[in-house]
């Protein structure tokens, strides 16, 4: 059984119209926002064997605070490939994760996210929010074999739900 996360980086600012869009950082938000959900997937005992990041300031930012907070020592994998990218990339990427990684968080964006978790999900998900996170099972041995026909939806948290 594998099970995958997958996570949108947190609330970014746009305070630098001037900015490239790779490089703009986490706002106050977003800042309080990363370390809040981390601790959801701590109580939830929800750790990863490996961490997928797209390196754009904002997702790297967000998988970063994950780490510290869940305690996670090993490095992030930061993968080009997730910034501009497209469902089909996605799942090429997942396909060729080492079988010996169980639990895989994947930090990356909108409109992406989303997409491809309503291509693995019979449910509708309008929008993964900020710092939203998605989770799945899947009832294979290796990760070339995730396909929607063997997922299934276990998780679905977003900061709106613990702030009042």
């Amino acid at each position: 059984m594998k099970h995958l996360y997958l996570i949108r980086h947190a609330k970014s600012s746009w305070s630098n119209p001037l900015l490239d869009d790779f490089d703009r950082p986490l706002n106050q938000r977003g800042k309080n926002d990363a370390p809040l959900m981390a601790k959801v997937l701590l109580e939830k005992k929800i750790f990863p064997d490996l961490i997928l990041s797209s390196p754009a300031k904002r997702a790297k930012t967000t998988a970063e605070i994950f780490t510290e907070q869940l305690n996670f020592t090993s490095d992030i994998a930061f993968e080009k490939s997730l910034y501009l990218t497209s469902t089909k990339t996605l799942l090429d990427i997942l396909h060729r994760i080492p079988n010996t990684y169980n639990t895989v968080f994947l930090f990356g964006h909108n409109p992406e996210l989303t997409q491809f978790t309503n291509e693995l999900n019979s449910a509708y998900i309008d929008n993964i929010p900020t710092c939203g996170i998605v989770g799945f099972e899947f009832f294979i041995q290796s990760w070339n074999e995730l396909c929607k026909q063997n997922s299934t939806l276990t998780l679905f948290e977003f900061p709106k739900k613990y702030k009042e």
